[in-house]
């Protein structure tokens, strides 16, 4: 646990879970239509593994907002614009979490109106806004924990 409160151990695990879950897509035919919807299980796999690695990125902000900045949110859509007033993220990326949370939110909530081919275009398309956001906060996590001799 650093001075603030952010633990290390919670940053560690969310990073990988993210990252593995990134891994886990590229994996995957998404890029030859035909091939991904060719096995049904294709899409259940880029949606489950999407929608984790959206949690456990939304969950990394949630902890740094409550244990450095002691602010709570309600909502997942809140994560993003909290962190850029805190100037951990810029106003785009907040955009861009923002949009994450929504569409999180529409996975879990308003699961039969996401399509299979929604989900592959997601995939394709957008992984690299998740790579984007979650290189942000791992940038402002070192500059936070520097010196410390655990790598984020």
């Amino acid at each position: 646990m650093t001075r603030d409160g952010i633990s290390r151990r919670v940053v560690a695990d969310r990073v990988q879970w993210v990252e593995t879950m990134l891994e886990k897509i590229r994996e995957l035919p998404i890029e030859n239509r035909d091939e991904f919807f060719a096995d049904s299980r294709n899409a259940l796999a880029c949606e489950s593994c999407l929608r984790r690695a959206l949690e456990a990125l939304l969950d990394l902000g949630r902890h740094i907002l409550a244990k450095k900045f002691r602010r709570a949110v309600e909502e997942y859509k809140e994560i993003g614009p909290a962190l850029a007033k805190e100037q951990v993220i810029t106003e785009s990326q907040a955009q861009l979490f923002r949009i994450m949370a929504g569409y999180r939110n529409r996975m879990v909530h308003f699961y039969h109106d996401v399509s299979d081919e929604e989900i592959r275009t997601i995939c394709t398309d957008h992984l690299g806004d998740i790579v984007l956001v979650l290189e942000s906060l791992k940038r402002w996590l070192r500059d936070q924990l520097h010196g410390s001799d655990s790598a984020v």
